[in-house]
């Protein structure tokens, strides 16, 4: 009888220690399955947040393919080969080390990048009245021409004072807003609407003075010419 006592008493403790373990044993289980997924979702979506910002390979990547435009940008902003260079490279240099930027935005913060420098390096300030000499003649200036007429057109934005040649990139071919500008170059709205609007006009007299200037053809020398095609 002691026997059988023992071994129902065994029983029952087999028992109850099993049904008091089997709860405890299954949260267990499920606690850690819901750490994996915690972990899994933290992966995901880290990786998600890393494919939305642009790397160091794809800064490089642009200013590969688009090494002829930026370079260009930098060219018209500083007039001067050498500190177009020097823009170039720290433009670059600043997208790798800088803040994490969407990629869809990475180009043109790119340009944004090259705009800076090319403001730092020049020191511009509103006030600066730095205008070319009229016989200036920028290196490379031939690398900006665009088509027929490009070239002339491209040397009266080089003529420019420096603050309203800054300001006619940014605004007109860069397509930046008024507050934008005002906010790189570190002035008010209506300095950059002036500066744009003295910028236009100094543009459009010189195009004006290119087309006075333009050789006509004498009605004898239109008779040859129709004779010619003839």
């Amino acid at each position: 009888m002691h026997e059988l006592a023992n071994e129902g008493t065994g029983s029952c403790r087999r028992i109850f220690t099993k049904r008091m373990l089997k709860p405890t044993m299954q949260r267990a289980s499920r606690i850690s399955k819901g750490k994996k997924m915690i972990e899994r979702a933290h992966i995901r979506v880290h990786e998600e947040k890393a494919n939305q910002y642009a790397s160091r390979e794809d800064f490089h990547k642009i200013f590969s393919e688009d090494t002829n435009s930026l370079y260009q940008l930098s060219l018209l902003l500083t007039r001067d080969s050498a500190k177009a260079e020097q823009c170039f490279v720290s433009g670059l240099e600043d997208c790798v080390a800088g803040n994490s930027v969407f990629r869809e935005w990475a180009r043109s913060w790119a340009k944004r990048a090259i705009i800076q420098n090319a403001i730092r390096e020049l020191k511009l300030r509103a006030s600066q009245s730095n205008s070319p000499l009229p016989g200036t003649v920028v290196p490379d200036i031939e690398e900006l021409s665009s088509g027929p007429g490009g070239y002339f057109e491209m040397r009266a934005v080089l003529r420019l004072e420096d603050f309203e040649r800054f300001v006619f990139v940014m605004s007109a071919l860069e397509h930046y807003s008024e507050h934008d500008c005002a906010l790189l170059l570190g002035c008010s709205v209506p300095k950059i609407r002036q500066a744009r609007t003295r910028a236009l006009k100094e543009i459009m007299g010189s195009s004006n003075a290119a087309l006075s200037q333009e050789p006509t053809l004498s009605c004898m020398e239109k008779s040859e010419m129709s004779h010619s095609a003839q």
